[in-house]
């Protein structure tokens, strides 16, 4: 055996032997939960006391913050990379004001400069054209994602699958709009973000028909795990909207719950399940609500809901 296979396998003991120790989970000796000591930094055995590992470094800062703008004066850190930004936050951005570091106006040549600056660094940001669309594509995906109150994690989500069609060279012969709402779209099914295709598709540049055939599309190239839309995930919303008491949506959820048992959901969609049975609720509890209210903010059709709503009850009935 040489030296340098020996060297190796010495090198590949000594890993082993260091990641062993430090993904201990339990205590060697009794088998007890291990706990951090902050004080004397020791990870410790909260059975039998034995210390595992001591001087542990500490890896948050040296100072202390006791409020927001305390934390925020003694950071030294810029904020952290996000997909949301084609460029990840990487990038620096110049200000548009025209003052100096005390607060005074910039001399009108020093203004020109400002300005060119501002106009090549904005160039260098978006260097070809991949960026550029990228850039255009998170923009409208923030946008719709205001318009419809989706939260951080789902528009990172969105964008994520964006930027996965784009590597994948899934955008030519369609729109960029058109592939940032079927994103929109598809994170918010898997994020379990109550919003339908429609709403999603009234908050675009796009057709709803457009929107339903990128999904489809998107959904499919990139082998997206969608799991299918439950109705309960509505009837909160729309409960809130249409101000129903606890007991309409209480007893509305019950309904659906049930609908789903006996498979009335089944090929139907699931934004007029969730409508009709907080109708059916509201009938049951004499809560003044009509079809046309509750198609106005459910936007499914009233024909739609006064079809439907029966088959709710129905299946209610049965399991009774």
């Amino acid at each position: 055996m040489t030296d340098n296979q020996t060297r190796t396998e010495l090198r590949g003991e000594t890993a082993a032997g260091q990641s062993t120790e430090s993904d201990v989970q339990t205590c060697p000796e009794c088998a007890g939960k291990i706990v951090t000591d902050s004080e004397t930094a020791e990870s410790l055995c909260a059975e039998c006391g034995l210390v595992i590992h001591d001087q542990q470094i500490d890896t948050g800062p040296e100072w202390r913050a006791f409020d927001a703008a305390e934390r925020e004066t003694k950071s030294r850190v810029g904020a952290p990379t996000t997909p949301l930004l084609h460029d990840r936050g990487l990038s620096t951005t110049i200000g548009w004001r025209n003052t100096d570091v005390h607060g005074n106006q910039v001399s009108a040549p020093k203004r020109k400069k400002l300005s060119r600056l501002r106009t090549w660094n904005e160039r260098f940001r978006t260097r070809d054209s991949s960026e550029r669309n990228l850039k255009q594509a998170l923009g409208e995906i923030n946008r719709m994602a205001s318009a419809l109150g989706v939260p951080d994690p789902t528009r990172e989500t969105a964008s994520v699958i964006y930027r996965r069609a784009l590597d994948d060279d899934l955008l030519p012969g369609r729109s960029i709009e058109g592939v940032a709402t079927a994103s929109l779209y598809a994170a918010s099914r898997l994020e379990g973000i109550p919003r339908s295709i429609d709403e999603v598709a009234a908050v675009s540049r796009i057709g709803a028909t457009e929107t339903k055939r990128t999904y489809r599309y998107i959904a499919r190239e990139l082998d997206l795990a969608i799991p299918p839309t439950n109705p309960i995930e509505y009837l909160g919303r729309f409960a809130s909207k249409l101000e129903c008491s606890d007991e309409t949506e209480h007893l509305a959820r019950k309904l659906v719950k049930t609908a789903i048992s006996a498979g009335v959901h089944s090929g139907r969609d699931p934004v007029s399940i969730a409508a009709s049975a907080l109708y059916a609720a509201g009938q049951l509890t004499n809560q003044q609500l009509t079809q046309k209210t509750v198609s106005e903010v459910s936007n499914v059709s009233e024909v739609t809901i006064r079809n439907r709503y029966p088959e709710v009850l129905a299946a209610t009935e049965e399991a009774e």
